[in-house]
């Protein structure tokens, strides 16, 4: 029971820092809403219960990091029921006779787990302290072109870290400790407090006086470190406690694969901060600054200067640092200049990896594709791109190729493949640029339509009338060349009879799924790998001549992370008589080749260490005696193929599609 004295100076102290403390939350109101508008108000009662479920059973922490992610399950659910803790804490102190001590069945109850959590939080915050400051994991660390704030770059978010650690161990080692003394006070341990009861005969030889100021020590570090610590909690990365699971909530409901529509034609993507939508603006404050985005970005492994975390983090530490002139409009600040680097904007191969593990639902991919959407307005775009985008321009293809020679390969097929311009087909084969005319890649479409041409499948390709899809276009920022497509192509299928429509990339695949909207009218489109199947398990494709061998299979981030098709390639190559071996890192976790985002287009940074694709082969090459290396999309054909090369494994690990399984499965001529 606190004095008079003590409780009217606590008081007045809450409602200093509570003053402050409202100021810091009345900015960052204010820097959020002047951010771009989005719509994320449907559905919010299922979005929020959704998210208490998911935050509550901690598993957007699980998808990756299990042991740094139960640790931090201690300390969760250990300080989520501080609240309670700090309540009862508040009524011993104000209300007369109030204990739990020697209480009912509840009161022993909430004893129990205070005791319990009350260790859990010491152990996980005495954990990640030793993690980050003995440890020193490299996940943790920048490379060292990464572009950073001065404070970041001299150590403030470690800084930052160690301020909550600490925090975090007085708070609750403090109120843990005044439980004991407490105890040593009644001269007996209690069964519902087993460490505090374990740690009270420490202070059994302490006088009771002694232990009645030791008692209000630690009531008034506990508490009153709450109460300091208001003011410091809108700048401290401790905030993404309370944004965290809003920002969770409020994430995009759309498809993965349906980019965000340009909301100010008239000067696209972002510039300045404010220039974002106002959940990239959240994102900042949401962020953990775990890095785990960083870790699994390809273009970071490889050495460029590219880290989602770091442009979290760099957001974060303005918004700090401007605040004032944030909130007020006086200020803006070009991302260019604080958040990230033009060569790191380039780097990114949006394959959607830094979005998909982070735990408070950031996604810093949305922000390099708003710069880039400004960058290639201002005419500021790699030498090599800019070509390319001439090239889809005005050829349609990024190979610059004339449109004719889009279907030569074809030529090399003893049977006509219908024109789908021309006559009603079942299934409308759209190829993509490299299936059509990477001479690699033309192997594999010619395999293609020989095996679907023996099992009977109508199907059918628009030839010269076939253009890119687009989707690299728009994830490169060409917003005004990816409508220019989806109108010629989307007017090209208005004029063709189909029942569905199917590609060999999941790059296209992507895009006519999720970007064409309603075009498509109600025709499914598929993935090769799905028709594949469907034709395997109704029989028309029949698998006569087991393979053999050990394979690997890489699941493409078009197909996979982005739509979900993880299994009907698996269940393709295990048709067809091939043994399969999982990677390490596979289906939702699976590591990008490298060629996305148009990255396929632009030159290797200067920076690179290694390639994505050389080590993902690495990584298939640590597996048991694998054989193959399998793919199921041309441009993995294309990189892997090259990695394979370059690393010297020729004769070790061989690259294959998928369809080359069920080809020779079939009987059918390789050649």
């Amino acid at each position: 029971m606190l004095s008079q004295a003590e409780r009217i100076a606590f008081i007045v102290l809450t409602v200093l820092c509570l003053i402050v403390a409202a100021q810091g939350f009345r900015r960052i109101f204010k820097i959020i809403g002047r951010g771009r508008p989005a719509d994320r108000s449907d559905r919010l009662v299922s979005r929020f219960a959704k998210t208490f479920l998911d935050v509550g059973l901690q598993r957007p922490m699980f998808k990756t990091r299990p042991v740094a992610s139960l640790f931090h399950a201690f300390i969760f659910f250990g300080f989520s029921f501080y609240f309670l803790v700090n309540v009862n804490d508040l009524l011993e102190a104000y209300v007369e006779g109030w204990s739990t001590i020697g209480g009912g069945p509840v009161a022993s109850g909430f004893n129990l787990l205070s005791d319990l959590l009350s260790v859990a939080v010491l152990v996980g915050m005495v954990f990640f302290l030793v993690r980050r400051f003995v440890g020193k994991p490299k996940a943790l660390e920048f490379n060292a072109n990464v572009k950073l704030l001065p404070r970041v770059r001299q150590g403030g978010v470690r800084i930052d870290s160690l301020i909550v650690g600490i925090f975090i161990l007085l708070h609750v080692g403090s109120r843990w400790l005044g439980t004991a003394l407490h105890l040593a006070d009644k001269g007996h341990g209690d069964p519902w407090l087993p460490t505090a009861s374990a740690a009270a005969p420490l202070f059994s030889g302490l006088s009771p006086e002694a232990l009645e100021t030791g008692s209000h020590v630690c009531w008034w570090t506990a508490m009153g470190l709450i109460v300091l610590f208001l003011p410091y909690f809108p700048r401290s990365k401790h905030l993404h406690l309370m944004v965290a699971p809003v920002n969770l909530a409020l994430g995009r409901s759309t498809p993965r694969g349906e980019s965000d529509p340009v909301i100010d034609s008239s000067q696209p993507g972002a510039t300045a901060l404010t220039d974002l939508a106002w959940p990239q603006i959240l994102d900042s404050y949401a962020c953990i600054m775990c890095n785990r985005c960083q870790e699994a970005c390809p273009a970071h492994t490889s050495g460029t200067p590219l880290s989602p975390a770091a442009l979290e983090i760099n957001k974060r530490y303005f918004v700090n640092e401007a605040a004032v002139g944030l909130a007020s409009g006086e200020a803006d600040g070009n991302l260019l200049d604080f958040a990230t680097s033009v060569e790191a904007v380039w780097s990114c191969t949006t394959c959607y990896a830094c979005v998909r593990v982070c735990p408070v639902g950031n996604e810093p991919m949305m922000d390099l594709v708003e710069l880039r959407r400004s960058l290639v307005f201002d005419g500021e775009t790699p030498d090599e791109l800019a070509e390319v985008l001439r090239n889809l321009d005005e050829k349609g293809n990024s190979f610059g190729q004339s449109a004719r020679r889009r279907a030569r390969w074809t030529k090399q097929l003893d049977f006509k493949i219908p024109d789908a311009r021309k006559q009603s087909v079942q299934y409308l084969w759209y190829l993509g640029d490299f299936a059509s005319y990477d001479p690699q890649c033309q192997e594999v479409s010619q395999k293609v339509a020989r095996v679907l041409h023996a099992a009977g499948v109508d199907f059918g390709i628009l030839y010269e009338g076939e253009k890119s899809a687009g989707n690299d276009v728009r994830r490169v920022g060409e917003e005004g060349l990816f409508d220019a497509l989806v109108e010629q192509n989307t007017q090209t299928l208005a004029e063709c009879e189909y029942q569905a429509i199917f590609t060999s990339d999941p790059h296209t695949f992507n895009a006519l799924k999720n970007e064409y909207g309603t075009t498509n009218g109600d025709h499914e489109v598929m993935h090769y790998s799905s028709l594949l199947l469907e034709l395997i398990r109704s029989g028309s494709i029949e698998l006569t001549h087991d393979q053999g061998g050990r394979a690997t299979y890489h699941d493409p981030c078009y197909l996979g992370r982005y739509n979900g098709g993880f299994e009907a390639p698996r269940e393709v190559i295990q048709a067809s008589g091939v043994e399969l071996l999982e990677m390490p890192r596979n289906r939702e976790n699976s590591f990008c080749c490298g060629a996305g985002g148009g990255r396929i287009w632009m030159q290797d940074h200067e920076d690179l260490t290694e390639r994505p694709s050389e080590n993902r082969i690495r990584e298939a090459l640590g597996l048991d005696g694998v054989d193959y290396f399998v793919v199921s999309c041309p441009k993995d054909l294309t990189m892997y193929r090259d990695a394979v090369k370059t690393l010297g494994h020729e004769g070790e690990i061989e690259v294959r599609d998928i369809v080359d399984f069920v080809a020779e499965a079939m009987g059918l001529d390789a050649s």
